[in-house]
């Protein structure tokens, strides 16, 4: 069934007010900024699942094109899942000819393992090198400032 869906790079296609509103209800990037996600989108190898003119995935990588790659943001909107749509996006991730040659391509999940598995993604074997700062609230926080400040100008 995957034959009448397409994988682009073109970032002119990608739709934005989908991804943003994917990405700010899901579980990784809850109440993400628009303004957050356009940038990015800007900043990133971007590969967008369409069925015809519409989008209904999206996946991104961050990488430097030499040595390393971070995949972020991978989804596919409920109405098209279970037709090998996130294999077709991991596949077309991995053979990206920019992509070619990296030492190190690198994912987080909380419920895809057996997906990526399939493509040879394990779990780190030494995740005690591996370091991060993690801030889950930010974007509840950006928001709440936002709020606040309003109120205090408001005020004025």
């Amino acid at each position: 069934m995957s034959s009448v869906y397409e994988i682009s790079t073109e970032r002119e296609r990608l739709d934005i007010a989908l991804i943003h509103d994917f990405l700010s209800t899901s579980y990784w990037a809850r109440g993400i900024p628009r303004a957050v996600v356009e940038r990015c989108i800007q900043h990133s190898l971007c590969f967008g699942v369409y069925c015809g003119a519409e989008q209904v995935g999206f996946a991104r990588v961050v990488t430097d094109f030499a040595t390393m790659g971070y995949i972020a943001d991978v989804f596919v909107v409920p109405t098209h899942r279970r037709r090998g749509l996130g294999k077709m996006l991991v596949r077309s991730i991995l053979a990206h000819p920019d992509l070619q040659g990296l030492r190190r391509l690198t994912l987080a999940t909380k419920d895809a393992h057996g997906l990526y598995a399939q493509f040879g993604f394990k779990p780190l074997e030494h995740p005690g090198n591996y370091m991060a700062i993690h801030r889950p609230d930010l974007y509840r926080k950006s928001r709440t400032q936002k709020t606040r400040l309003a109120k205090t100008v408001g005020r004025a």
